[in-house]
């Protein structure tokens, strides 16, 4: 299905939506219907349940419980299959005030460059690279503030009047991510790491000619070292602390592809990536072309044909600028888009 500019360009119609393959529950009521959902549901409460997430209390005089709402996610494997249902308890934390509810939020995350240079020492010298998940990671930040929330929709229990005081950090606060990298940050110091002062998120390990070296992004860890008996040492001991999931060799990134070659080399690609890209701008049939952009092609920031939706070129462009991890050869064309971001034209999404 094709539209028309106003400069007589056939354009693919755009949905705005990502177009799911698999179905998610838009309501609880829906996923406690669906057998599958209703697992996913229960499997996350009881996590709750068992990290002491909440105590059940009377709303104490004078505060105010914040909501929350169960959010569904199929989660998929590089090919586009189910891997598994996932449910999660999300707080309404937009409803907090800062210096009353909490104060410090920023929580670093790894930058790419320091991931490319890891793999690349890894590879150089024939590392074990081994990748771990952290099971409801979140709820392992210890909360400082007092906070209530509304009981979970579905799960309530007893008295109407009784709300969840929370202990621990829970997804939705603002607080959350920074509680959580503090406590994780913490445990790997006390097993003898040290944060990089180029990469807060590098955790470096020396010791007796072993060295490892441990990535962390939110709950996704990647971990190398030149001792293969280390690196499983100090999975198992950081098991001990936190639940992890442990997944193996390296194949699968922050929706980067890693292929091990048989030359002992690694290919990053971004296939899903790019494919469920081109299936949110219906250009999944589209024919390919030699280069990026027409080297005819001028843009301006001067025109009358505005393009009507700003937020959906901004994320397709920011979708872009992501997909140039593996794909450089798009940067300079995504880089001329990109200055066109605060007003676009139609002629500027005809380009993207």
């Amino acid at each position: 299905m094709t539209t028309r500019s106003k400069s007589g360009i056939v354009l693919p119609r755009v949905n705005p939506t990502l177009l799911l393959t698999h179905t998610e529950p838009k309501t609880v009521k829906h996923a406690l219907a669906d057998p599958q959902w209703k697992v996913a549901l229960q499997k996350e409460y009881t996590a709750l349940k068992k990290n002491h997430t909440w105590s059940l209390v009377p709303l104490p005089p004078n505060r105010k419980a914040i909501g929350c709402k169960w959010v569904f996610r199929v989660k998929e494997n590089p090919d586009g299959s189910v891997n598994r249902y996932k449910a999660r308890l999300v707080a309404k934390g937009f409803h907090k005030l800062q210096g009353f509810d909490f104060t410090e939020t920023f929580s670093p995350v790894v930058k790419l460059i320091t991931t490319r240079l890891i793999l690349t020492l890894a590879i150089s010298y024939k590392w074990p690279i081994q990748q771990l998940d952290v099971n409801n990671a979140f709820l392992n930040g210890i909360l400082e503030e007092e906070v209530y929330m509304q009981q979970p929709q579905g799960f309530e229990i007893g008295d109407s009047g009784l709300v969840c005081k929370l202990h621990k950090a829970l997804y939705g606060l603002k607080q959350a991510p920074r509680q959580w990298f503090d406590r994780l940050k913490a445990t790997l110091i006390q097993f003898g790491f040290q944060a990089s002062k180029c990469d807060p998120s590098l955790f470096t390990y020396a010791k007796q000619k072993q060295v490892a070296y441990l990535l962390v992004y939110v709950d996704d860890i990647i971990i190398t070292g030149n001792s293969s008996s280390l690196v499983t040492s100090l999975i198992t001991k950081l098991d001990s602390v936190f639940s992890l999931k442990h997944l193996g060799q390296l194949d699968y990134f922050l929706g980067i592809e890693v292929k091990h070659l048989s030359n002992h080399t690694l290919l990053l690609t971004q296939s899903k990536y790019i494919r469920d890209l081109l299936s949110k701008t219906n250009m999944l049939e589209c024919n390919s072309i030699n280069t990026p952009m027409m080297s005819s092609c001028k843009l301006s920031k001067h025109g009358s044909d505005h393009f009507l939706d700003i937020s959906l070129y901004r994320s397709v462009v920011g979708s872009l600028q992501y997909a140039t991890i593996t794909r450089p050869e798009i940067a300079y064309s995504v880089n001329k888009v990109c200055q066109f971001m605060s007003q676009p034209l139609e002629s500027h999404w005809v380009a993207v």
